[in-house]
């Protein structure tokens, strides 16, 4: 059975569980039994997996190797699990559970001017090669991230085309001047990595030198990336003398790695991977959705885009598909993030209304029989094919010719941001992760009509982004909760999926509790040696 038919309403779902031709509902059973403890986050003490070649080593492995560790790319999210606060760390950092900007290499900061902050440095600070750090190195961070010209990852995601007027006023005190008003400016400076001042302004450095507790000790490029710890740490001292870092394409490979005794720590693990026991679930800030393009018939008449919102079936996708790591999407961002509508449902599935707005857009001319493409990207997500196949197989179903096309990360960035290719209709599978905390990270690229990667939108619905960026405080969240509010109604360039959550495999003798920034950042002081002689 197709996965599509498994989250058919009143159809038999758990056929999308993994069943092979052996199995029977009772070893179905027992299994969805034994993933329920990863669910919950439960693990079980096994003394007999293996250790690691010594204590003191730390063996990670990742989905993809690193394509550098360039601190202004940090926003990628394959170089800032590896980079971020552990080669590199930031002036002030969010903390993902509360959502407060704390500080780190910055002890306060304080607004003195409708534009400016001015921020005081922590003192006796040193970088892994032993010169100190100070406000002159915090000035030509910032200018390189943000207002040179390597079009840096972190100065498309976080500053847009805005520049900065950064001044050192003495060794451990400058102030950061936006060109505007911007009262997140502390927060959008959070995600620039300190690197010393004679890191060059015109080149990338792929192995960067900065503050943080560990510092790169090799790199075989396709095999091996090994941190040593900085015995210089400004801060407390982590656990572990060295991370090694290997990399797996396939994530069952990724788990058995760790079942093995091969490594302690592996991520981006789907449910069926088979990390058993020592998996951990825990919701990863990302939302999957698809990305319906606004301006060519059929999908620019909102009653067909109405009908793909009441053709997903998000509960039994993330049901049968995910296993119930998620929960189904009705807004963009997750919960936490500033602008997050508590009061929104999931649009629901209704197949008979679907196809009511279906035949009424076929009855005024709009050719609902048009060839759509629909663009995912090789393994975005765990069960990503199968989600393709379940939303395919309900818009066949209303008389729609919706043909899949996988690729990979290349082959999708033409289509995600713009300039968009004029290619005809097409529905692209995103997934977005607000790593910052705010909305205005979210809206401005995909609410706003000529946002980076939107879709579609109106001038007035841009005004609405533009007035909610200039809000503090409770007027903030209520203005970017009620734009996530409206704009299905007024524009509707999205059918939600799903909230996601991450999977990790996690070695007994780990302590560590991934949380919603991990899939982003993964920071190696919080990796502590655990007492294995302790059951759950």
């Amino acid at each position: 059975m197709s996965p599509a038919r498994a989250v058919q309403q009143g159809r038999t779902r758990h056929t999308a569980l993994g069943r092979s031709a052996g199995s029977t509902p009772a070893t179905i059973l027992a299994g969805a039994l034994a993933f329920s403890m990863v669910a919950s986050g439960c693990t079980v003490a096994n003394s007999n997996r293996g250790s690691a070649a010594s204590p003191d080593t730390l063996r990670i492995v990742l989905q993809e190797e690193p394509p550098t560790l360039e601190a202004c790319d940090v926003s990628l999210t394959s170089v800032g699990v590896v980079t971020r606060s552990n080669i590199t760390e930031p002036l002030m950092e969010r903390n993902p559970s509360t959502g407060d900007l704390e500080p780190l290499l910055a002890d306060s900061w304080e607004q003195t001017s409708d534009t400016e902050w001015t921020i005081k440095l922590h003192p006796s600070v040193t970088f892994s090669d032993g010169t100190p750090f100070e406000a002159a190195d915090a000035a030509h961070s910032i200018e390189r991230t943000v207002n040179s010209d390597l079009a840096c990852n972190v100065e498309g995601y976080v500053f847009g085309d805005a520049d900065l007027d950064v001044e050192v006023i003495d060794p451990l005190t400058l102030t950061v001047a936006s060109p505007e008003p911007d009262p997140i400016l502390p927060l959008r400076v959070s995600f620039v990595e300190m690197v010393p001042r004679t890191t060059p302004l015109t080149e990338r450095v792929r192995q960067p030198i900065g503050t943080g507790p560990y510092a790169i000790d090799y790199w075989d490029a396709g095999q091996r990336l090994s941190l040593v710890r900085n015995e210089t740490y400004w801060g407390p001292k982590p656990d572990y003398a060295r991370a090694d870092y290997q990399w797996r394409s396939e994530g069952s490979v990724r788990a058995s790695m760790v079942t093995n005794g091969e490594a302690e720590i592996a991520v981006g693990l789907g449910p069926e991977d088979g990390a058993g026991d020592l998996g951990v679930a825990y919701p990863n800030n990302e939302t999957t959705a698809v990305r319906i393009q606004l301006e060519e018939p059929p999908l620019d008449d909102i009653r067909v885009r109405q009908a793909i919102n009441y053709s997903v079936n998000r509960e039994g996708i993330v049901k049968a598909l995910f296993r119930g790591l998620g929960t189904p999407a009705e807004q963009l961002i997750s919960e936490g993030v500033i602008g997050f509508n508590e009061n929104l449902e999931p649009w629901p599935y209704d197949p008979e209304k679907a196809q009511q707005l279906i035949d009424e857009a076929r009855a005024d001319g709009v050719p609902v029989d048009t060839e759509i493409r629909m663009i995912g990207r090789t393994g975005q997500f765990p069960k990503v094919n199968e989600t393709l196949e379940v939303i395919q197989n309900a818009l066949s179903e209303l008389g729609m010719n919706v043909s899949i096309e996988m690729t990979d990360s290349a082959g999708t960035a033409e289509y995600q941001e713009r300039p968009f290719p004029k290619v005809g209709p097409y529905l692209l599978i995103i997934q977005h992760g607000n790593q910052a905390g705010d909305a205005a990270f979210t809206a401005d690229q995909y609410l706003k009509s000529e946002g980076f990667q939107s879709a579609g939108g109106t001038p007035e619905f841009d005004e609405r982004v533009n007035e909610a960026g200039t809000k503090t405080g409770e007027d903030r969240q209520e203005a970017y909760a009620q734009l996530f509010a409206d704009e299905p109604n007024e524009v509707m360039q999205m059918a939600f999926i799903a909230h996601m959550n991450g999977v990790l495999a996690k070695a007994d003798s780990v302590d560590y509790t991934p949380n919603s920034a991990t899939v982003d950042e993964m920071h190696l002081k919080a990796m502590t040696r655990a007492d294995t002689t302790e059951t759950d």
